[in-house]
């Protein structure tokens, strides 16, 4: 009898033991896969966006510091403007264009912004501020529509032909800079809250854009994205005010 014992219920017991151990293993072994899969939710970006080939070498400095791009420049554009002096190898001579009292020989145009390397677009549109609201390709700065305190048509008179002046402060674009962008997909720049600025056209199409949203941005390819559909701003494809041409950004920004 005793044999028959061992021999019928050992390997049941056994098997009971085996059983909880593998209950126990598989609930540690999900506690671990769901640590990896909230780790996995965390995007870690390990290299700049392709966008940022189109910079200006010369003016600007670009790297990844953690979670943001950090965008060093002298503020000083790669393109011909009466801003640049009588002299300057850039010089152009633009006789109708009253100029503000500072010249880029002479003015501080150094500025650095960070922007999220991953823009949020899950919260509320932002208002855009005075003063640099984003960083050209060419490496100058982007202001809004507005002047000062008054709104930009009270001083679109020292607007050079590339729709930028100095005044307050750094050489800055208001309009469409026809120097690198004019009535085309064109890359503009990278805005405060880290969403890219493109030209009136859209490079999926060909064409102006109709799917635009209240800051002019829908989700589309680019020429930088590889074939994926990103989120980015256009310039709106309306005249502003007695300038002309057509305003940069106006906002709001979609990216904080």
């Amino acid at each position: 009898m005793k044999n028959t014992y061992f021999t019928q219920k050992l390997p049941w017991s056994v098997a009971l033991l085996v059983f909880l151990i593998e209950l126990l293993s598989c609930s540690t072994d999900s506690t671990d896969d769901s640590t990896i899969d909230q780790d996995g939710d965390e995007e870690t970006v390990t290299e700049l966006h392709a966008a940022f080939a189109a910079f200006n070498p010369e003016a600007t400095t670009i790297y990844l510091d953690g979670s943001q791009v950090v965008i060093e420049t002298t503020g000083l554009p790669n393109h011909e403007t009466v801003y640049w002096g009588e002299g300057h190898s850039l010089y152009k001579e633009e006789p109708d264009v009253a100029l503000t009292p500072s010249i880029m020989s002479s003015n501080n145009n150094a500025t650095t912004i960070r922007v999220d390397a991953t823009p949020d677009l899950d919260g509320n549109p932002v208002e855009t501020e005075l003063n640099t609201i984003g960083i050209a390709v060419s490496g100058a700065s982007i202001f809004n529509d507005q002047e000062g305190a008054g709104p930009l048509d009270q001083a679109a008179a020292s607007l050079d032909w590339t729709g930028a002046h100095i005044g307050p402060g750094v050489y800055h674009y208001h309009l469409e800079p026809k120097a690198f962008t004019n009535d085309d997909e064109n890359l503009v720049g990278i805005l405060l809250d880290g969403v890219f600025l493109y030209g009136r056209k859209c490079h999926s199409t060909g064409t102006y854009p109709t799917d635009l949203d209240e800051s002019g941005g829908h989700v589309s390819t680019t020429q930088y994205t590889d074939g994926e559909e990103e989120y980015h701003y256009h310039i709106i494809n309306e005249v502003y005010a007695t300038t002309g041409s057509y305003l940069a950004f106006a906002g709001p920004f979609q990216g904080y």
